[in-house]
């Protein structure tokens, strides 16, 4: 069976990575091939499954020709919340990203590193060194940015869970690579603390890194080149019931794209 990685097509054409999926890759489709897609275009097709394979694998079986790789400051995200709710139920989950300026591109990078201002500008509407900016893709009319609106449905979406609270505020800063998340969980239950740390531990694709006494927790120059996910400062909400905080970390460019894609054609072959 041949494989079409269109997320190389969306790397050559990044501009038009959307336009160019969805009108290519269903002709893929057609001539035999199934499309792994990077792009945003087919990820709330309820007849293509958006894929994080540590998550939900199975839905791989389910494609009719085209599996979606989802948006990278959702895969790391899945990752811990599927460990968690594994043994107990999620109630509500409140995301506060920190997204490093590679998600941008090339241009997003080159802002901050030319310290970009003003007309020399050339990915965000404001200068991105030294500053953060609250605004990750368009603004959508309800006030959220399409980014947020991403992460809550593709949550939603991977995790089987298609009425579940989920708010998310997207905030880019001025770091070259590797994503950051606060997470913030709710749990239906009461739950022990040692044993959200065994879940998340024993899940495979991520690494606990949280000893506070040894300013041990997952950073981003750390994290950079690296294909798990890395959480940390594992502590209990005490201002909600059954409350949960979680700092999450990982290589946006590999475990939240390129890595991510691979593992997908590596599942899909071995099933062939």
């Amino acid at each position: 069976m041949k494989i079409l990685l269109t997320h190389i097509l969306i790397l050559l054409f990044s501009a038009l990575g959307g336009s160019v999926s969805e009108k290519y890759a269903p002709i893929a489709v057609l001539h035999g091939c199934v499309v792994i897609d990077n792009s945003s275009v087919f990820r709330m097709n309820p007849d293509v499954p958006l894929v994080v394979p540590e998550v939900n694998s199975d839905d791989i079986a389910t494609h009719h020709g085209i599996i979606a790789n989802p948006n990278c400051s959702t895969i790391q995200a899945v990752l811990p919340l599927k460990a968690i709710a594994n043994k107990y139920s999620i109630k509500r989950i409140v995301y506060s990203t920190y997204q490093a300026v590679s998600g941008a591109g090339r241009y997003g990078i080159e802002d901050l590193e030319h310290k970009a201002q003003g007309n020399d500008l050339k990915k965000f509407p404001h200068s991105i060194y030294n500053n953060c900016i609250p605004h990750i893709d368009v603004f959508m009319e309800d006030g959220y940015t399409k980014e947020e609106h991403k992460m809550i449905n593709e949550t939603r979406k991977i995790l089987h869970s298609p009425n579940l609270k989920i708010t998310a505020t997207a905030v880019r800063v001025p770091v070259i690579n590797c994503h950051g998340e606060s997470i913030n969980i709710e749990l239906e239950n009461n739950f022990d603390i040692y044993d959200i740390r065994l879940l998340l531990e024993n899940f495979p694709g991520i690494i606990v890194v949280d000893n506070p006494e040894k300013n041990f927790y997952p950073l981003a120059s750390k994290s950079d080149g690296y294909d798990e996910v890395f959480v940390g400062r594992i502590r209990r909400d005490y201002s909600v019931e059954n409350g949960l905080n979680l700092w999450v970390v990982s290589d946006n460019l590999r475990k939240g794209a390129a890595t991510n894609a691979v593992q997908i054609l590596e599942k899909q072959l071995s099933t062939n």
